[in-house]
């Protein structure tokens, strides 16, 4: 593996290369009816067999695909030039067309509680090419009038400790696709010092945050996500009012993901103090999610779910719950482990 990227090498093979050639260079790489350089009409005969013999059409190689029981739901297991894995998901959504979950690094060093990847340690950061390129792929599974909307950066990893490579490809999914930033989620579990980036940073794509909290509770918060600091419900607090200040809007709102997990955080004290703590911030979405098995914890009966929804509606604060989508093929959140079978 190199951090060095195709457009890097691209630029080392041809260093006067015009801009517009590079520009017609990335399109083809997200024209689905295009499957190698020799096919790129738009560039000359030579720089074609300069590129096919020293740039890899793409960073990626799928080991195995599987589907869901519903059809819903598939999974790649796909293997990266060093013979790392990673996974990566395509779901159906409620629009009736596709959502990707990216995965932005080979395992996880967060080792959250709840979660398989983070069981795996850290092997290294995905580069630019390798979360494109699992774009890519999807596209090129899907048929043609299928389209994919949505993207959410929940997949292996945690997408801002890769913060330069994941802002940069998710860039060039924005240039060269049709899919908006509104479409497009990054789940973290709440860097601090790179969400304080992202207020400043002039590169970063507005698109939406979703914060992993899982806990108002330091302590319940500490057990369930080790990487949380003593004062990080405070920090997340005054975070959210400046970000939410500069980029909040209508269709731009933050999201906190809460994660319900039997007797550890799903009582109806919990869900009272939840509230009152989104109450001070402002325009912020809980979206719930139901505990998918990784042996540790068991997820709250139906009945148990809805109290604590009621709670947080009734105090006017706006809450979603999350679909599970491909449990059975170890395809949803939290279920990421480089297991396909």
């Amino acid at each position: 593996m190199t951090s060095k990227t195709r457009q890097d090498t691209i630029l080392s093979l041809f260093p006067d290369l015009q801009k517009f050639r590079l520009d017609q260079i990335q399109t083809a790489l997200f024209d689905t009816s295009i499957h190698n350089w020799e096919k790129v009409s738009t560039l000359s005969k030579t720089v074609r067999q300069t590129l096919d013999e020293k740039v890899p059409w793409t960073s990626l190689r799928c080991a195995k695909t599987i589907k869901s029981k519903d059809y819903s739901t598939r999974k790649a297991l796909l293997q990266t030039d060093d013979m790392l894995a990673i996974e990566s998901v395509l779901m159906k959504n409620t629009r009736d067309q596709w959502t990707i979950c990216v995965s932005t690094q080979v395992g996880c060093a967060m080792g959250c509680a709840f979660c398989a990847t983070g069981k795996l340690g850290l092997s290294r950061n995905l580069n630019v090419d390798e979360i494109v390129d699992q774009v890519r792929f999807w596209q090129s599974q899907i048929k043609d009038d299928e389209r994919i909307s949505n993207i959410v950066v929940m997949g292996m990893g945690e997408p801002l400790m890769n913060y330069d490579n994941v802002r940069d490809a998710i860039n060039l999914v924005l240039k060269y696709t049709d899919i908006g930033k509104t479409r497009i989620t990054v789940s973290t579990v709440g860097i601090v010092p790179r969400m304080q980036q992202i207020l400043t940073d002039p590169l970063w794509p507005h698109i939406r945050l979703a914060v992993s909290l899982h806990s108002v509770d330091p302590i319940t918060r500490k057990r369930l996500m080790p990487s949380s600091t003593p004062t990080f419900l405070e920090d997340l607090a005054t975070w959210a009012k400046e970000y939410l200040e500069t980029f909040g809007n209508r269709r731009h709102h933050l999201t906190f993901e809460y994660l319900l997990l039997e007797g550890v955080n799903d009582s109806e004290e919990e869900a009272k103090k939840l509230a009152r703590y989104v109450q001070k911030i402002g325009n912020v979405k809980v979206n719930l999610l139901i505990y998918n098995n990784t042996g540790d914890f068991n997820g709250p009966r139906t009945e148990k779910v809805v109290a604590f929804a009621e709670i947080l509606q009734n105090a006017n604060i706006d809450v979603t719950r999350r679909r599970s989508m491909g449990q059975d093929i170890l395809a949803a959140c939290g279920q990421l482990a480089q297991k396909i079978s």
